[in-house]
């Protein structure tokens, strides 16, 4: 197919793009650079023009208050190539998130050719085409989304891409395979058992820890991201890497969890980035647990 002079363009809009989340963001990982470039987010949102919000756009950061939309002026697909999140579906307070935020997470990863991936919140699947774009033809993707309507949607945007399996549901199953990383992109209480059995030695995972604001009418929650690592030995490492006010997960989240989540994140900043363990085994909580469940306690010793 012959490339027209507004395709020429394009592209080079989305270097640009990629290139300035690399500089902004900090990304570490080539790999991820050259898939923000190579991928075409318009194919995986709705026709524009857009809704969006950016960074300025402070009640969708903080969850409070009324939403500050935008709506891009046009429908040229020029417009989705800024840190900004462009609306799934506005009704429902549904965004493709900030590429700056979601991009430093998939970051901490070290995403490279021939891994394994498992994508939990896939929304329409663009985040999906940029890991499948990391991990190439020799890698695979396994992506998982709760909501039925964006998931037939995003297995017929994904169709292109044969190393990604798309699937409908919450993942919250005994996994079929073990994984090189793990991207959880909705706010959980903790990491399902099923998560951290699936992660390989080596393996990292991504995920929001948030304590949820239904008192304001809000699907949001408000946490910190914890990154876990396997050791070959299986000791899971664990930091806490930022903060994060995002979309809650749906069926995955333990109610019980909630006010035990907001108090360890009232305890402040030096307590949470004590965190360097995910400990599985039973014991009691201790002065060193941040934030302690049965199955598994992000600690500091």
């Amino acid at each position: 197919m012959t490339m027209t002079m507004d395709d020429v363009d394009l592209e080079r809009r989305r270097r640009f793009y990629a290139e300035e989340l690399e500089a902004v963001v900090k990304l570490r990982s080539p790999h991820l650079v050259d898939a923000f470039s190579a991928v075409p987010r318009e194919r995986f949102l709705p026709e524009g023009p857009w809704t969006v919000l950016a960074d300025s756009d402070m009640s969708y950061q903080m969850g409070s208050g009324p939403q500050r939309y935008r709506t891009t002026p046009d429908a040229n697909p020029a417009r989705v190539y800024h840190n900004i999140a462009v609306a799934i579906d506005a009704s429902r307070q549904l965004f493709n998130g900030q590429p700056g935020t979601l991009g430093f997470w998939m970051d901490q990863l070290g995403l490279g050719p021939g891994m394994r991936v498992l994508h939990i919140g896939a929304g329409l699947g663009y985040y999906t085409a940029v890991m499948a774009e990391c991990v190439g033809r020799s890698g695979r993707v396994v992506a998982y989304e709760v909501d039925e309507t964006l998931a037939l949607a995003a297995r017929k945007n994904l169709a292109a891409y044969a190393a990604v399996d798309l699937r409908h549901g919450d993942a919250s199953a005994p996994l079929d395979s073990a994984f090189d990383a793990v991207l959880v992109n909705a706010g959980v209480t903790h990491p399902l058992d099923a998560w951290l059995d699936a992660l390989a030695p080596g393996g990292r995972m991504t995920l929001p820890i948030t304590a949820a604001m239904p008192a304001m009418g809000s699907t949001l929650g408000k946490g910190v991201v914890a990154l876990v690592a396997r050791q070959e030995d299986g000791e899971l490492l664990a930091r806490i890497v930022t903060v994060v006010a995002v979309y809650s997960a749906e069926g995955v989240r333990d109610p019980a969890m909630n006010e035990a989540i907001g108090k360890a994140l009232m305890a402040g900043p030096a307590r949470w980035t004590a965190v360097n363990r995910l400990r599985r085994e039973a014991h009691e909580p201790a002065p060193s647990c941040w934030l302690h469940r049965d199955s598994c306690c992000f600690s500091a010793m």
